[in-house]
């Protein structure tokens, strides 16, 4: 246990104090995604300078989800790492049996294991840290569940990515 936390705060040490290789933003990022229903993988490309996918594969309580988003990122506040961005996509996944899921306000159980479907959309602030690799975004993601549905909400979420 202590060899991996040694190891983690080396690595972490590393990615925070490398320099970047050019003042533009990344084109790609992978890291980790910290939502209100699910916490998983995540990952963006960019295909032109302002207009990104981000791929996100949560995992709750007995399931997962995938989730693509299209997104368009824009300056805020006229400072150089601080970019806004929205957008929409869409989920799919499972969840299990016995999984407690809080749409509006409501406590909804889903009794068997049962198929999840629907549209999301984001609203949030990335920042890439300047001479890092590292960029931090929160995000509300407004969320439509069809399949077992219609339930809508608005789930906040945290990320952390390594760009390159």
């Amino acid at each position: 246990m202590k060899k991996t936390i040694y190891f983690l705060a080396i690595f972490i040490s590393f990615l925070v104090t490398s320099k970047r290789g050019s003042a533009q933003d990344y084109k790609w990022a992978a890291g980790l995604k910290f939502g209100g229903y699910e916490s998983g993988v995540s990952g963006k490309y960019f295909m032109q300078s302002n207009v990104a996918l981000e791929g996100i594969v949560g995992f709750r309580n007995s399931g997962v989800v995938v989730t693509g988003l299209y997104e368009i990122h824009q300056p805020a506040f006229n400072l150089d790492k601080l970019k806004f961005y929205y957008g929409f996509g869409a989920h799919f996944g499972s969840v299990g049996r016995g999984q407690s899921t809080f749409f509006a306000g409501t406590n909804h159980k889903y009794y068997d294991a049962s198929l999840l479907v629907g549209a999301d959309g984001v609203l949030g602030l990335e920042y890439v840290i300047p001479k890092s690799p590292i960029a931090v975004s929160l995000d509300l993601n407004p969320r439509v569940e069809l399949a077992r549905g219609p339930f809508f909400d608005i789930a906040p979420g945290l990320g952390v990515k390594y760009t390159f």
